[in-house]
């Protein structure tokens, strides 16, 4: 049975667009799951102790290093251990929340889950869905064209750092219903917003399906 590594990285505990589009995701899915709610329970970020732990052997470990590592380590191997991953992150002021990043920079161990190349990794070619929700639009010609930091940066570090096999999925416009100077974004939010469903509820099945084969 295929084995889900799902990771909430927002910090709204009810309506949230990327949490709900992820959950369309898991109502879909077909397997097992590990699931990690970083705006709930936020991990620590990683710390000089932690750094120097990776480069020190265990027997010499302080105990502030033995602690960042035993949290580094059960990190690292929820990542090796599931087969599919599942990643909501929503956009806080243009960029990825600070939670994920911690997330990211824990796991993010080297010669362990990444080298040199993408290969490297011992998740390369596994498959990842990341949910990613934003308040406005930032594609080709608006306003905020290039403001983006969330999409490119995850893209670059989930392929070609862990090389995982992505599929992106975007829901746009999530404060045109709050906002009353979006109000006339109002029908493409909802039109967005709906696509990124449909996608997340097709893509798990097409993932679960694989996995029976």
């Amino acid at each position: 049975m295929t084995h889900l590594l799902h990771i909430d990285a927002s910090a709204v505990a009810s309506g949230s667009v990327s949490r709900d589009v992820a959950e369309t995701f898991r109502d879909a899915w077909e397997g097992t799951v590990t699931y990690r709610d970083l705006g709930a329970r936020p991990i620590p970020h990683l710390t000089a102790a932690g750094i120097s732990a990776r480069f020190a052997p265990a027997a010499d470990h302080d105990a502030e290093q033995a602690t960042a590592a035993f949290l580094q380590d059960g990190l690292a191997r929820e990542l090796e251990e599931a087969d599919t991953y599942l990643f909501a992150v929503p956009m806080y002021n243009y960029g990825a929340p600070s939670t994920f990043k911690a997330w990211l920079d824990q796991v993010m161990i080297p010669g362990r889950t990444f080298g040199m190349t993408p290969a490297d990794s011992p998740v390369a070619g596994r498959p990842a869905t990341l949910v990613l929700s934003r308040g406005g639009a930032y594609g080709p010609g608006t306003p905020k064209e290039g403001w983006d930091f969330v999409d490119p940066y995850l893209r670059k570090i989930l392929t070609e750092v862990f090389g995982l096999d992505l599929r992106v999925i975007t829901a746009e416009l999530t404060l045109a219903d709050s906002n009353p100077a979006m109000a006339p974004l109002r029908e493409a939010a909802a039109a967005s917003q709906a696509a990124a469903h449909t996608a997340a509820r097709d893509h798990a099945r097409k993932l679960s399906a694989r996995a029976l084969v």
